[in-house]
């Protein structure tokens, strides 16, 4: 875990002031101390931006980056992610452990569990919570768990120590990661996943279903087209017991749940501030919410994109680096351009590197360079002959290719493009 590093008890972590209850002073205050938030901070400071800059965190932690939690972290390998940021020396004020309650637009205040904060201008960046196990919440059903906040990757690295037998509900990119640290721990793993196939939110069957061999590889099991119907808890210290909807019982020593994540704004409710069906605030081309001197960015926020001609929901790690340049520019004054970036993922996963850039709907034209049963292969794919997304296993060099063609805009020649042997450069038109 993070600790406190400064003996002063007026200091923190980090050199920040420490947290207090009672109003901020005004500025521009960021809710959400992730990556998004931080960036936002830090970016206007580099803009030159001279008002008061105040970080709102609801964990009592230094702030800190995610994808280490279901790698490193998770795995003993490394105690925390703490940003290599000195707050202090930005001149950004930090109030952590501070839970936002409530938004009032009118009178520029956010209502907190510590008392009103007031604002001049507000950025939300408060990320995504895990979907819960209906019926079985993390926190209150025993040896049920999510995997989103340090404290969360703590309780579970206990577990994984113990080598215990793991149920995994959800196949997608944070289940498949979750497997393959519990393998790598010798856990027992046991993977249920409703669709039938792993990434099912992520890519369509046929290019999914030869990944499904890589759990069966690695020693974890898994089981598709399955519903979790039930948990029970067997006894004070015992295991839990899973029911799913086949009649099937299954026994573990804990259930970890990753069926998802839903944008963090239940406490926009009555703000004024408009959300879309999917939960999102809804930003403009600039990441400006409807509200004046309100600006959304990351997971929380979607955002008209005129590269793919729909509106982009991403809960990547790479948009919430990217986007807080386009705030803190809006915010500082610049013009710019809009913020209509190339989506990219990567995620480690039984011993494979896989990156994903672009976005593709299932109208999109589909092509494969290579054998999905090698130990590295890509997917392009095309609309009206451009590639416009492309999912690479163990090429890093198509990605990288791929990511430049994309934002070029470029037309591919099929054939060569489908040659796995032919640079991906190559066979741009």
């Amino acid at each position: 875990m993070i600790g406190v590093t400064d003996a002063d008890p007026d200091r923190g972590p980090a050199g920040r002031a420490a947290s207090r209850p009672g109003n901020s002073t005004a500025g521009t205050v960021v809710v959400g101390a992730g990556m998004a938030g931080v960036q936002t901070a830090v970016a206007l400071r580099e803009r030159g931006y001279a008002g008061p800059v105040t970080l709102v965190g609801a964990e009592p932690h230094d702030p800190y980056d995610r994808p280490p939690l279901s790698k490193a972290v998770l795995l003993g390998k490394a105690e925390g992610s703490a940003f290599e940021v000195d707050f202090a020396e930005h001149g950004i004020g930090l109030r952590l452990g501070l839970h936002v309650d409530r938004l009032d637009t009118a009178g520029r205040l956010l209502e907190t569990d510590a008392g009103p904060v007031a604002y001049e201008k507000l950025v939300l960046a408060t990320g995504a919570a895990p979907v819960p196990l209906p019926g079985a919440p993390a926190g209150t059903t025993p040896g049920v768990h999510l995997l989103r906040t340090l404290d969360d990757a703590a309780r579970l690295r206990a577990v994984l120590v113990r080598r215990s037998r793991i149920l995994v509900v959800g196949a997608g990119w944070i289940g498949a990661e979750l497997s393959t640290a519990a393998r790598e721990q010798g856990c027992e793993v046991t993977v249920v996943e409703a669709a039938g196939h792993p990434l099912p939110a992520a890519l369509p069957a046929q290019v999914a279903v030869p990944m499904a061999g890589w759990y069966e590889e690695s020693g974890a099991r898994l089981l598709t087209g399955r519903r979790v119907e039930r948990v029970a808890h067997l006894g004070e210290d015992g295991p839990v017991a899973v029911v799913l909807d086949d009649g099937t019982e299954l026994t573990a020593d804990a259930v970890v749940v990753g069926i998802g994540a839903r944008p963090a704004t239940a406490w926009l409710a009555g703000s004024g501030v408009v959300l879309g069906g999917d939960g999102a605030v809804r930003a403009d081309e600039r990441l400006r919410t409807n509200v004046p001197g309100v600006w959304a960015v990351g997971d929380c926020a979607s955002f008209p994109s005129a590269r793919y001609g729909e509106r982009l929901l991403i809960h990547h790690w790479d948009n919430a680096l990217q986007g807080p340049a386009t705030v803190a520019a809006d915010i500082a004054g610049e013009p710019g351009a809009a913020y209509d970036p190339v989506p990219y993922f990567w995620s480690e996963q039984f011993g494979r590197f896989v990156q994903y850039v672009g976005h593709h709907t299932d109208d999109d034209e589909l092509l494969w360079r290579g054998d999905p049963s090698a130990a590295s292969w890509s997917v392009c794919w095309l609309r009206a002959g451009r590639l416009i997304a492309l999912l690479a296993v163990g090429r890093p060099r198509d990605l990288t290719q791929g990511r430049k063609l994309i934002h070029a805009g470029a037309a591919l020649d099929r054939e060569r493009a489908a040659d796995a042997a032919v640079p991906l450069k190559s066979a741009a038109l």
